[in-house]
């Protein structure tokens, strides 16, 4: 028997996550933000000292999709792990256009870490995961210069948004329209997710006004040699067609990202269709504190 299955069994959380169901979080809905949508769910790791915490961040093509995707396997597997879970909701594109939902992320992050104290969090030891839109927002995090404003009124603001680690399922290393008809192929460039996340037309993909936010809004345009160690995972069944927006969440994004990474000395692990290591070994080899 696995050590962590072993463990899971001793503590009891199995039995919540066989049934399919999520154990009750420690803290419900708390703000994180101003707006209706910046709020978030907590489960703390039981733990004397300070937790690392893995902030889960939903997918929906930025416009729809909520903090309750988290699954249940997650939750219980980090716990198990001694790894504490937020899962956050932010802005949809029905009320924000970018850069909206990455610096609700962003402000997510920098939130947990002013209470670390209160929510017995390691500081230091932050990742984010997610899915599709999710994991965009994991990687822009993961790779984006730091958001902290040492200079801030705001105590929030003046935290990091800089992460440990990343992992993303079906992941987009760029959301610039040219770059994916470029390196993707096909009609992936014509997702009207991308339209109404930069609230632009199609007949507007070529001005300087919508290249700025195409660049700023892609996490591999940001990539720096001091970014931290990723994990892209990929069904491999989503490829390139006649229809816009197939191939959206071709493979294809994390080869380009695995190669980009390893040419700067960082560490992309990718995983296409089924096998591959566990993701909750991910975030234990990356979140656990070095003896």
């Amino acid at each position: 028997m696995k050590p962590l299955v072993l463990l899971l069994l001793v503590t009891g959380i199995a039995t919540a996550q066989e049934r399919g169901q999520k154990l009750k979080p420690d803290v419900t809905g708390e703000k994180y933000g101003p707006h209706e949508r910046n709020v978030f769910d907590l489960w703390k790791a039981k733990s004397e000292s300070p937790t690392p915490l893995v902030v889960f961040i939903h997918g929906g093509g930025f416009r729809a999709g909520s903090k309750e995707g988290v699954s249940p396997g997650l939750i219980s597997g980090c716990l198990a792990a001694g790894i504490s879970v937020a899962s956050i909701n932010y802005r949809l594109t029905d009320v924000a256009p970018y850069p909206a939902q990455m610096h609700d992320g962003a402000r997510a992050v920098q939130y947990l870490r002013s209470k670390a104290g209160e929510f017995n969090l390691d500081r230091d030891r932050f990742a984010a995961t997610g899915g599709s839109a999710g994991a965009g927002i994991s990687l822009w995090l993961a790779f984006h210069d730091d958001l902290a404003d040492p200079k801030s009124d705001d105590p929030v603001a003046r935290e990091s948004s800089r992460l440990t680690c990343a992992l993303g399922t079906q992941a987009q290393c760029s959301y610039d329209p040219r770059w994916i008809r470029k390196n993707i192929g096909g009609k992936a460039h014509e997702h009207p997710a991308l339209q109404k996340l930069f609230d632009v037309t199609l007949a507007d993909l070529e001005t300087d006004k919508a290249a700025k936010l195409y660049e700023d809004a892609s996490p591999i345009h940001h990539l720096t040699k001091d970014d931290p160690p990723v994990r892209v995972v990929y069904n491999g069944k989503d490829q390139p067609g006649d229809k816009p927006g197939a191939g959206i969440h071709s493979e294809r994004f994390g080869e380009i990202l695995k190669a980009e990474m390893e040419k700067l000395g960082l560490s992309c692990e990718l995983q296409v269709g089924q096998g591959g290591g566990d993701q909750i070994d991910f975030f234990v080899k990356h979140l656990r504190r070095k003896e």
